[in-house]
């Protein structure tokens, strides 16, 4: 507990250094001065906003207003807006230089953009960019808005923007000269690409885990990676660039489609690791809460709830599996699983960067290079350690079913055992000689021997139940070295085994087999509790065999048993062969 008691208090820390590191609001709005030698300008500290509540305003009203005013929210994020804004940047284009520059929002989801670039009260150029706008009708095609322009050097232009969007107004916007451009361009591709490959490959992962284990535990973590990697697939552009270009359903659906099912994905995965630590009554609020974001998804789709309607879904619910999954995973913490470790670390993460978006989006936090970019790694570390936890699981799952099996072995084994020798008892004899008889024939005979030893007692009487106990482990290890590796060697009373050898092919190697076994017991045993001296004992064979004196298996025994008994009474130390049973 003191660890989570440190971790959260560094996220404390954490959300507090990310906020004093922010940009604050702009205090003026200055001409822009394009010079060559600055590639990038950040074009925000010379913004000016007007609304434009009805979207009536043209253009030369917008030049001629006088109510532009500076920027109040973070930095380049005006929050979820209903009304369409006005941007207004001054600037100037300083000697010596070729003019050319790119205007570049790099963000993707704003629906229409207006650019007109404006000089001494005239439109010189006017653009429309937008994630709206047919891809083959764009100025430049690339994953961000952007247009060319072409500046002199000398005169004061005004740039202006209208912005108009369903979601957000994230406007991190930058003037750069073309090189320039096409670096950051390439730069982001790359990053996307790394973070993309790694979200397929652990997707791709988790579906042949399912495939090959059946756990759906795979499944739900391959549907919330789904999510996650086409929400930020979408977020960043690469989707309308390479995947559904001019799709606009796609384009103005996929961010709350894929945010509420990576939601939902995230509830069933959580519910099923951590479910022998919830309540029942929390596992199905756990599984109500997974349908709800299922359903607010559909309710998006068929256009029901719009981008607005999701963001409030996703402000209130996104972050409940994480809070109701937060008593089950200190339990396992307090047990020493790491499973309840791994989780705390993820939540924490995904806390941190969920809070910094959420604040991106609503415009309390400025918009840069590592606030658009911290879900998306946050979402990847999350992916990296749901895998971590999702192979414990399998692994304590299969290790439980290993245990499982282990313990019904020991238990079969113990129950057709004898054990002080180790061989088979009756129980296990019984099951045995039943399956072999199923294969005897008369050219693959089944020999059943019943040995009773004939100085047993004597020897047992005279040293104690230690002496005879070790006696008899080492006839059974003797008869068990003399008989082939196939053959059944059992221990069914006091000092009287049972031997099975299947797969004969005449009555002599029967009686071979059976004089061998004499000739074993015959010879002296060491002991370790007589010291020096050695033990004589001898036995008394009977034997019957399949199919010639019978397929029943007690008849069998029974038979060969009758023999052994008419070899102790013709005295002892024989073999002999039972009389075949007949109706």
């Amino acid at each position: 507990m003191r660890f989570l008691r440190h971790l959260m208090l560094c996220t404390v820390l954490l959300l507090v250094a990310a906020g004093l590191a922010l940009p604050a609001a702009a205090q003026a709005a200055g001409a822009l001065s394009l010079d060559d030698r600055t590639a990038t300008v950040d074009v925000w500290p010379a913004v000016s906003l007007l609304h434009d509540p009805e979207g009536k305003l043209g253009i030369d009203a917008v030049m001629s207003s006088t109510e532009f005013a500076v920027p109040q929210s973070a930095h380049a994020a005006l929050g979820l807006q209903k009304k369409i804004m006005w941007l207004k940047v001054p600037l100037t284009v300083l000697p010596p230089s070729d003019g050319k520059w790119v205007l570049d929002i790099d963000y993707t989801l704003l629906n229409r953009i207006d650019v007109y670039v404006t000089a001494d009260a005239r439109v010189l150029r006017r653009a429309v960019l937008g994630n709206t706008l047919p891809f083959a009708e764009r100025p430049i095609a690339s994953r961000t808005h952007a247009v060319a322009l072409d500046f002199e050097p000398g005169p004061r232009y005004e740039l202006l923007l209208r912005i108009e969007t369903a979601g957000s107004m994230i406007l991190p916007i930058t003037l750069s000269k073309p090189s320039a451009f096409h670096t950051r361009a390439i730069n982001e591709q790359m990053i996307q690409g790394l973070l993309t490959s790694l979200g397929l490959c652990l997707l791709l992962y988790s579906l042949l885990q399912w495939v090959s284990l059946r756990e759906t535990l795979y499944l739900k973590y391959a549907f919330l990676i789904s999510g996650s990697v086409l929400f930020s697939v979408h977020f960043f552009g690469l989707g309308e660039l390479y995947l559904w270009t001019d799709n606009i359903w796609l384009e103005t659906h996929m961010a709350g489609l894929t945010s509420l099912l990576a939601s939902c994905g995230t509830a069933l995965f959580v519910e099923d690791v951590l479910q022998a630590d919830m309540s029942p009554r929390l596992r199905r609020a756990m599984k109500v809460l997974a349908m709800v974001l299922a359903c607010s998804a559909l309710l998006h789709a068929i256009d029901v709830f719009n981008i607005n309607h999701v963001s409030v879904v996703i402000g209130t619910l996104g972050l409940m599996p994480a809070l109701m999954g937060v008593p089950g995973a200190i339990a396992r913490v307090r047990r020493g699983d790491s499973v309840g470790l791994y989780f705390i670390v993820a939540w924490v993460g995904y806390f941190i960067a969920s809070a910094i978006m959420v604040g991106v989006v609503k415009g309390h936090v400025g918009a840069n290079f590592w606030t658009m970019h911290v879900f998306q790694i946050g979402a990847t570390f999350d992916m990296l350690i749901f895998l971590r936890i999702a192979v414990l699981r399998s692994a304590a799952v299969h290790l439980a079913a290993q245990r499982a099996t282990q313990e019904r072995d020991s238990l079969i084994s113990l129950a057709h055992t004898d054990p002080l020798t180790g061989l088979l008892n009756r129980r296990g004899l019984n099951d045995t000689l039943r399956a072999s008889l199923m294969n005897s024939t008369r050219d693959r005979m089944l020999a059943v021997f019943v040995i009773d030893l004939d100085e047993f007692k004597p020897v047992n009487d005279q040293y104690g139940h230690d002496v005879g106990d070790e006696l008899l482990m080492v006839v059974a290890q003797r008869l068990r070295a003399t008989m082939r590796a196939n053959d059944a060697v059992a221990r069914v009373g006091g000092d009287e085994f049972v031997i099975m050898a299947a797969g004969l092919h005449s009555e002599a190697q029967a009686r071979e087999l059976g004089n061998k076994l004499l000739d074993a017991l015959r010879t002296p045993f060491s002991l370790g509790t007589l010291g020096a001296r050695t033990c004589r004992i001898g036995g008394t064979i009977g034997y019957a065999l399949a199919p010639q004196d019978g397929m029943d298996a007690a008849q069998l025994l029974k038979t060969a048993d009758a023999a052994m008994y008419a070899g102790k009474q013709a005295g002892k130390n024989a073999l002999r062969r039972g009389a075949a049973v007949t109706a």
